[in-house]
């Protein structure tokens, strides 16, 4: 039982997310930090790729909160900033990048990559069934004998008829 306790607060404690803003980057306004904190949610850390800029601890992720905070600071809306960060960083900065063009690679890589790997794999197997039905491809000479156990066993197929 007090394993399982253990086990279950290890499990609480590890699946709670954890933010990397530091207080120093805490705005003063509350609606503007909220405002903050719903973009940065929504912008990948270039370095760790698969934080966002709020939970992630690198140093270019500190710059673009600060970034963040700038703009939000300065009048700009949610979408402005993030429009700002797109143009400096491209799509790959949005967690959801949109899909177009450029981001088809992002959306349908994995699953390509899936099947062509699926597709590989039934090729491999349907080669390797076809070899072992072909016995491997390899012809083995007949010994003197056998070849002469083939002859008369022809020869009596051809005098049957």
């Amino acid at each position: 039982m007090k394993f399982w306790l253990i086990l279950w607060a290890a499990l609480f404690v590890w699946t709670v997310q954890v933010s990397a803003v530091e207080p120093d980057e805490i705005m003063q306004d509350p609606a503007l930090e909220a405002r903050a904190r719903e973009v940065s949610q929504d912008l990948r850390c270039v370095v760790c790729q698969n934080q966002s800029i709020d939970d992630s601890n690198s140093g270019i992720a500190k710059k673009m909160r600060i970034l963040v905070r700038d703009r939000i600071a300065h009048g700009d809306s949610n979408q402005e900033v993030k429009d700002y960060l797109v143009s400096r960083y491209g799509d790959f900065v949005l967690l959801k990048p949109p899909m177009n063009a450029k981001t088809m690679v992002l959306w349908f890589g994995p699953a390509l990559m899936i099947v062509i790997g699926l597709v590989g794999i039934v090729f491999y197997y349907r080669r390797r069934s076809a070899q072992a039905a072909q016995g491997k491809g390899i012809a083995v000479p007949l010994t003197a004998q056998e070849q002469a156990r083939l002859d008369a066993l022809m020869k009596e197929e051809g005098s049957d008829k």
